[in-house]
């Protein structure tokens, strides 16, 4: 991981900013802390961090106006919510906010580094200007390959792809999530709209490459329910024989 960052954590838990604190320092980061809401955002203001965990139930100004304020004032700084296990519905409305990543409490050494490895490797697309999505055919099937963060930006890409499918003559759609890849609030819907609009034109759509974090939000929406989310290319390709073969 890159060392030369800076992470800020809010939280109004003594324990947590310590726990934060020493994983985050033996990384090598440029670490803040900040115990309530209002100074996180004075922290945001002034030195701009690269990456920001916010708990989400604080008093006063909590995570979620937090979230906000912090997308307005630093829209490419990645956010990731702190919550409880069980929180899914904090989580969604907090992805409707552009967050792009959540972590559960108690926090655990290999969650904190997974969130941290997906969010470097996010930042670092930004900077690149890397396109986030990519179509190829593959066996007669087209895989959109998802790089970075699906959000509202993509959706021209999304709302021509059954038909450019279609025009293909491709038998399927294979969704691939790259493994540091997110997707927030507006993306979800996105997603959720491509899926529905395939399903109509009767092109059957299968999911690759979900993050744990990606998959337990998509099975708390109901995505994983119509479309079958696998680990690996290989097995979403097999997904879209068996069903178009059926």
């Amino acid at each position: 991981m890159n060392a030369t960052k800076t992470v800020l954590v809010i939280d109004d838990e003594t324990a947590t900013l310590t726990m934060f604190r020493l994983f985050l320092n033996a990384y090598g980061y440029t670490v803040m802390i900040a115990e309530d809401g209002n100074t996180g955002l004075g922290l945001v203001r002034e030195h701009r961090p690269d990456i920001v965990f916010t708990d989400l139930k604080m008093p006063g100004t909590d995570g979620f106006e937090v979230l906000k304020q912090i997308k307005k004032m630093a829209p490419r700084t990645e956010v990731i919510v702190i919550t409880g296990h069980g929180d899914m519905d904090h989580v969604i409305h907090a992805l409707n906010l552009d967050a792009t990543d959540f972590i559960n409490k108690p926090i655990g050494r290999s969650a904190l580094d997974a969130a941290l490895k997906r969010a470097e490797s996010r930042l670092s697309g930004d900077r690149r200007n890397a396109c986030a999505l990519t179509l190829q055919f593959t066996d007669n099937v087209g895989i959109l390959t998802i790089d970075g963060t699906l959000s509202g930006e993509h959706k021209a890409e999304l709302a021509t792809l059954p038909e450019r499918v279609t025009a293909a003559g491709a038998k399927g759609i294979v969704v691939c999530f790259d493994e540091h890849a997110a997707v927030n609030g507006a993306g979800l819907a996105l997603l959720t709209r491509l899926i529905s609009e395939a399903k109509s034109a009767a092109i059957p759509v299968s999911i690759a490459g979900l993050s744990e974090n990606v998959e337990t939000i998509f099975d708390m929406v109901g995505i994983t329910k119509v479309a079958p989310c696998v680990k690996t290319l290989e097995a979403a390709v097999l997904v879209i024989d068996k069903v178009s073969s059926a």
